[in-house]
């Protein structure tokens, strides 16, 4: 027997209203669902062995919902395919008023599987490493609101780049091209390349521009700031704060999120139409 996962957050109206319509059309196709509530502290693989056996996982939900499962299904190689019930929605395949035809391509196979490149963030202190986590956007260096300006000495392969004063240093990959880093002033990357983005916040000099690596590299940044407001914020998600003197290394992860795409849906199709039509912002 099929199984697909469904998970769904419990707390949104239009996502419960969804995930009845999604079962239904499931179990008539003679597919197996496990449901699971979920929300951004809920361990899926511990709580849920048996996502395992599925063949891929139905989000209900936007692009943070789907950041924080992707962070956790991407080593299990489970595909994603998201439908928007949230915001912009620019990583989900589908809108709840195109179900019914997201459905019929899920049951019969009419889609392709693509893989996005993530990151691993490790945070040294006194050469220890005392933290480490993954990121399928961005793993971001700055400061706090109101605190005064912080100083990033970057290296790439343990080769000197620059040394950025300002708001902080973004690393991100092609997915995250649209987010964060987009809104810095970073390049709009095509998601299948194989590179990361370094992009700088607000910075204090008029040379200081974002620049593209092979994802084979290494980023090495060095905190220096006197006061101790500054963080590492992945995915926007997770993170913690950070002292003068830290060492944060970005590279890419060893495996890969994988998405659920219809043959039919571009890249290009999907950033004109989602940002032109996103009045509010990012």
């Amino acid at each position: 027997m099929r199984y697909i996962a469904l998970l769904y957050n419990p707390n949104k109206a239009e996502a419960c209203s969804v995930r009845k319509e999604v079962q239904e059309q499931l179990t008539v196709a003679g597919i197996g669902v496990i449901d699971i509530a979920i929300d951004y502290e809920t361990d899926l693989v511990a709580n849920f062995p048996q996502i395992r056996q599925t063949e891929l996982a139905i989000v209900l939900g936007g692009d943070g919902t789907l950041l924080g499962i992707a962070r956790q299904l991407a080593p299990l190689s489970i595909p994603l395919v998201g439908i928007n019930v949230g915001h912009l929605g620019f990583l989900t395949e589908s809108e709840p008023s195109q179900l019914d035809g997201a459905i019929r391509r899920i049951v019969s196979g009419e889609y392709h599987l693509e893989g996005r490149l993530m990151l691993e963030a490790f945070v040294y202190r006194d050469r220890k490493e005392i933290a480490r986590f993954t990121a399928l956007n961005d793993a971001g260096i700055g400061k706090g609101s109101f605190a005064r300006m912080v100083k990033l000495d970057v290296h790439v392969d343990d080769v000197y780049v620059d040394t950025y004063t300002g708001d902080g240093v973004i690393i991100s990959t092609p997915t995250g091209s649209t987010a964060y880093s987009l809104s810095c002033g970073g390049p709009i990357v095509s998601p299948h390349l194989q590179v990361m983005l370094i992009t700088p916040v607000c910075p204090h000099s008029l040379y200081s521009r974002p620049c593209v690596i092979d994802s084979s590299g290494v980023v090495r940044l060095t905190v220096h700031a006197r006061h101790r407001d500054v963080a590492l914020s992945v995915d926007g998600q997770q993170g913690m704060m950070l002292d003068d003197g830290d060492e944060i290394l970005v590279r890419r992860a060893p495996y890969d999120a994988t998405f659920v795409r219809w043959p039919d849906r571009e890249f290009f199709d999907v950033l004109r139409n989602k940002l032109h039509n996103d009045q509010g912002g990012m």
